[in-house]
């Protein structure tokens, strides 16, 4: 069976392997999915992740992040463009999720950014997904 929307089921997957108090998570791999781990990881949603080598092709494993009394770092996170409808956004009206609390990724011609990232080069693209 094919998968329209690899994106969706990575954030899926995170989501739901978060509000069960995984330690790590796997989902196949791809540039764009290891991209997105890279911001979480930088922006301290996530501890760590790797590529793997599986049967077939790559296995992206994600390591999960806790707080000290097992709070989740990755309270939520939504897909914002989908594959029927895509969503942009300019320079001068990127989003700011819960007023700037979590962050927007965005898929920009200089690579995927979060929103602050954007703001500082000026420049706008398709809106990827929240996280919080």
């Amino acid at each position: 069976m094919t998968m329209t929307d690899p994106i969706a089921d990575m954030l899926t997957r995170l989501r739901n392997a978060s509000a069960a108090k995984h330690e790590t998570v796997d989902m196949p791999y791809s540039k764009f999915k290891a991209n997105i781990a890279e911001i979480l990881r930088r922006e301290g949603y996530i501890k760590d992740f790797s590529a793997k080598e599986a049967k077939v092709g790559q296995t992206l494993e994600i390591a999960l992040k806790y707080g000290p009394t097992g709070e989740r770092s990755l309270q939520g996170i939504k897909r914002i463009s989908k594959p029927g409808l895509r969503r942009y956004a300019k320079s001068d009206s990127l989003p700011m999720p819960l007023g700037g609390l979590g962050i927007a990724i965005i898929s920009t011609s200089s690579g995927l950014l979060t929103q602050k990232e954007c703001l500082d080069r000026g420049i706008g693209g398709e809106i990827v997904a929240y996280v919080w």
